[in-house]
């Protein structure tokens, strides 16, 4: 297999590039190995001890990197921020995650520095990367520390906050294992192996969505340890994908069904002008993906494309092209470390092919919510849990999602699932984006509304929306047709992809109570 862990690496091989930012500038492996060992020789002088905790504010690129890399050799938790909070809650997270450092990019710096206020956290313990008014710039931490590794290495680990459907978010936080970071390293990448993704400096993974994402941590994280070399993108764009793919020769790359869907309503010549042979494993998860749009990317981009069903809890399954191709919609078969239980609202077990609560394991895998046992039980069944997703198996153990449980329609007595009726309005060529979801009803209970966000230069109108009621005739039953449409602008969707639902079907809501 060769070696594994970016440390081994980057000391055989210190000239390999092993990041290249958003702006070009490429990084050797042996420049980021002496940052990541000088940081952590400043934060030990700081006092930070095996199971302490540092938070990053920062965009996607070398420095975040370094960051993790010195934290999972020093047996700290990293946790990245999503820059899109605000001050509030970033110094929730600082303060929730007992964060003894809190490094912010200029980039972020108004809210950073608002959340330093609401986190309480000592002002010689936050660093600035760039210029950001009042704080020590990062340089200050590790200016003069040696490059040399630092004594008593012992793996760390990520604890990323959960988007938190309801409450504030949780950390999820695992046990540290006390291992070796190059063995800890090793293991890692059993997870891009599972993909059947082999290590060597021959492959590029390229990083779509922003790094306070658990799974595009764990992904880049992992193809880092394999010796790939990381590419980040700052802003997502789908012709920029295809140029970076391009010339860097892209081999692995971690996706959602929004780029999909962005990157085939480019325009045919534009498409085709792009060399894409050397991607290999275009790994997608975070939401349903509407089969058609999986089919055209299939032609397009050839066997090269996976899928998973995960969460940041641990656990999942894997689609391989075949797997898919036998079983089109599914999201694939459990991991061969991870089992699958299927059960109804008394919590016992359904008979293959009947939707119920999906419950997953990870086999030696325990997680908790960071201060929180009471959701951390209320989660589990035995010691399986459950993020509230609803599915069937079928008779050869592949798993189809229907929707989130707490996304549910119940109309008439009915369960009405929004995912599938999305799926069927995002393949329309007029449609750029669609969210579907129920609003108040005093004779059914709720019905059924789409929000669409119009395909560009295609305008809303009364007559677009029946078009699509229409659209669905034959497609779906008539129980299933959304009531009425409304139009916006742009969809309110994380960077990774996940859509914020609530945004949109609160407002409805108001002075209302829902069942679930």
């Amino acid at each position: 297999m060769g070696t594994l862990g970016f440390w081994r690496l980057a000391q055989a091989d210190p000239e390999w590039v092993a990041a290249v930012d958003p702006d070009g500038t490429e990084h050797r492996a042996g420049d980021l190995l002496a940052r990541a060992n000088r940081l952590v020789h400043g934060l030990r002088e700081l006092g930070l001890k095996t199971g302490d905790g540092i938070c990053g504010l920062v965009p996607n690129g070398s420095d975040g990197l370094v960051l993790y890399l010195a934290a999972l050799q020093a047996g700290w938790y990293y946790t990245p921020i999503n820059w899109h909070l605000t001050g509030p809650e970033i110094g929730y997270i600082v303060a929730d995650s007992e964060a003894r450092a809190f490094f912010i990019d200029e980039r972020h710096a108004a809210e950073g520095l608002r959340g330093v206020t609401f986190s309480g956290i000592a002002g010689d313990r936050v660093f600035a990367f760039g210029q950001v008014d009042g704080v020590r710039p990062a340089s200050e931490l590790t200016d003069g520390q040696p490059d040399t590794a630092p004594a008593d290495r012992t793996a760390g680990a990520t604890m990323h906050y959960t988007s938190g459907t309801t409450g504030k978010p949780k950390g999820v936080r695992r046990p540290l294992n006390g291992m070796d970071p190059d063995d800890a390293a090793e293991l890692m990448t059993f997870l891009l192996a599972l993909f059947g993704i082999t290590p060597g400096k021959e492959n590029v993974h390229l990083v779509t969505s922003p790094n306070y994402h658990t799974a595009v941590t764990q992904f880049g994280g992992t193809a880092l340890q394999m010796g790939h070399t990381l590419v980040y993108m700052d802003r997502w764009d789908a012709e920029q994908t295809l140029r970076l793919c391009e010339r860097y020769r892209v081999t692995n790359s971690h996706m959602v069904p929004t780029h999909f869907k962005r990157l085939l309503a480019l325009p045919d010549e534009v498409k085709s002008r792009y060399d894409l042979s050397s991607l290999k494993w275009m790994i997608h998860a975070a939401a349903p993906c509407p089969v058609p749009v999986k089919w055209a990317m299939f032609e397009w981009w050839g066997d090269c494309i996976y899928e998973y069903y995960a969460a940041t809890e641990g656990g999942g399954t894997i689609a391989t092209p075949e797997g898919w191709k036998k079983y089109p919609g599914t999201v694939g078969t459990a991991w061969p470390i991870s089992e699958l239980l299927i059960v109804d609202e008394d919590m016992e077990p359904v008979p293959t092919g009947t939707p119920g609560t999906i419950y997953m394991k990870m086999m030696g895998v325990r997680f908790e919510y960071k201060g929180d046992q009471e959701k951390t039980e209320a989660n589990r069944l035995r010691d399986h849990f459950t993020v509230g997703d609803i599915g069937y198996l079928n008779e050869e153990g592949f798993l189809f999602l229907c929707d989130r449980k707490a996304d549910m329609i119940i109309s008439g007595g009915a369960n009405i699932y929004p995912a599938e009726i999305e799926n069927e309005l995002m393949v329309h060529p007029k449609v750029g984006d669609v969210a579907v979801f129920g609003i108040p009803d005093e004779e059914w209970g709720e019905q059924i509304k789409a929000v669409v966000e119009p395909a560009p230069g295609v305008a809303p109108s009364p007559e677009l929306a029946a078009e699509l009621i229409e659209s669905l005739s034959g497609r779906l039953a008539k129980m299933k047709w959304p009531r009425s449409i409304d139009f916006i602008g742009e969809m309110p969707r994380e960077p990774n992809g996940k859509l914020l639902k609530r945004k949109l079907r609160d407002p409805y809501w108001e002075g209302h109570e829902r069942a679930i």
